[in-house]
């Protein structure tokens, strides 16, 4: 077998084997009645359909609240971090090795316990309980995967064609904006698709940090999966997938449309 056709076979598999679940999803969120052994639903029904719209007010709602508050948590998270990147790769100050072990020192702490001890806190600065204080403990388990990343972008990007910017006259700004902006967008796209993916998928933190009162798509979906109605669960799940999509897709226009305004 040549290596193209073991690579077009090993593409084919990784398709089938990312589709099949998705279309499984589908599936389920029409499905009345699939009793074991069938291959296929005996029984087809609406009903997922009807909840999603109607139940508890709808799930537009829902949704456009947790892409706003992912989102808040994605452009926070990946701006916080490209500053944090390029101070620690291209400054030397006192505690800059301190500032990079502060970057990841929430992965070395489990998320559990990390989740109790800011509610601990966020009880006594009367943020428990509110949007601000579930979008800060999102970017708290954002921010160490998002300093990762830009800080190995920024350091392969480097300063040079900012400093020549800068030596033909270009203001700090409109060097960084016009020279090394552009470049860093692939690893900008991967930042903010990091940091939406983890706040998106948020369930504990959420719980814990909102008090149930800052609903969120993921916190209505995990109770559904516990209690076993799996065709409403595969309905939230499709929504939950399908909108995480087409929030990737617009970071990516974004990031597209950035590149060719660099280049031109």
């Amino acid at each position: 077998m040549s290596r193209k056709a073991f690579s077009r076979l090993v593409l084919g598999v990784t398709a089938v084997c990312v589709l099949a679940p998705a279309a499984l999803l589908l599936v389920w969120s029409v499905t009345g009645r699939w009793p074991w052994p069938r291959l296929t639903p005996e029984t087809y029904s609406l009903r997922t359909l009807r909840e999603l719209l109607l139940g508890s007010g709808g799930f537009l709602p829902l949704l456009g609240s947790s892409i706003a508050l992912a989102g808040a948590t994605a452009a926070l998270a990946t701006a916080v971090a490209l500053l944090t990147a390029r101070a620690t790769a291209f400054y030397s100050f006192p505690g800059r090795g301190l500032a990079r072990f502060c970057g990841i020192l929430p992965l070395l702490v489990p998320g559990t316990v990390l989740a109790m001890g800011l509610h601990l806190a966020f009880l006594r600065l009367g943020l428990a309980d509110t949007v601000v204080g579930v979008l800060l403990v999102h970017l708290v388990s954002a921010l160490p995967y998002c300093i990762a990343i830009l800080t190995d972008v920024t350091a392969a990007v480097g300063l040079a064609l900012e400093e020549q910017a800068a030596v033909l006259g270009a203001p700090p700004l409109t060097a960084f904006r016009g020279a090394t902006l552009p470049r860093l967008a692939p690893g900008i796209l991967s930042s903010m698709s990091m940091a939406f993916t983890i706040s998106y998928s948020q369930y504990f933190s959420t719980l814990l940090i909102g008090g149930g009162r800052v609903r969120t798509l993921a916190l209505v979906l995990v109770p559904y999966i516990q209690s076993g109605d799996r065709p409403l669960a595969a309905a939230y799940a499709a929504v939950f997938t399908g909108s995480a999509l087409l929030v990737f897709a617009l970071f990516e226009w974004a990031i597209r449309r950035m590149e060719r305004r660099g280049a031109l």
